[in-house]
């Protein structure tokens, strides 16, 4: 949040403005994912309450599976939260009895690997499977599986330096 606060000093040192998180998990309720109970609650949490507050609503999901359209939900929520960035809404203050306008920023969003390919519209799935790769994931078909492959790729995510990054013989089958 530092450099965030850095990049934009207005709206950090504005007490009023608000921080927020966007959590995203799609889940079943029964047990098991079927086309009629499951469910993606979309949960946002003010940074600036305690967190005794933060998450201290009940959420309750509709009847009906509306996994593969999330998306469709959030547009709404993203034009909001553009006009809180840019715009602002009109509040009172009660304690100092005026008006003042409140800024918001979503500062992250946490979801597991599915709800982010439903929320954010990426395939999560696949040859092209990875949201930090995009296009450039080196992953290949198992024609027997009928399966995407990404073995050997995470050595990628090593540090440089790393031992590990460079080493093709600790990761085969041949190494075991």
């Amino acid at each position: 949040m530092e450099a965030f606060d850095r990049r934009y000093h207005d709206f950090a040192t504005e007490p009023h403005n608000v921080r927020l998180g966007l959590f995203t998990d799609g889940f079943a309720p029964h047990g098991q994912y079927d086309h009629t109970y499951s469910c993606c609650p979309i949960i946002y949490t003010p940074y600036n309450l305690p967190p005794r507050m933060c998450m201290s609503y009940k959420y309750v999901p509709g009847p009906s599976n509306l996994k593969r359209l999330i998306d469709v939900y959030l547009e709404p929520l993203i034009e909001e939260l553009q006009n809180l960035w840019h715009v602002g809404v009109l509040m009172w203050d009660s304690v100092k009895n005026e008006i003042f306008t409140m800024h918001a920023a979503l500062m992250w969003t946490v979801n597991d690997l599915p709800a982010y390919g439903m929320a954010f519209g990426w395939s999560t799935v696949g040859v092209i499977g990875c949201p930090v790769c995009m296009e450039d994931t080196r992953a290949f078909f198992l024609q027997n599986g009928r399966k995407s492959c990404y073995f050997d790729y995470h050595r990628k995510f090593f540090l440089l330096d790393h031992p590990y990054r460079r080493n093709k013989k600790a990761f085969t089958k041949k190494s075991s």
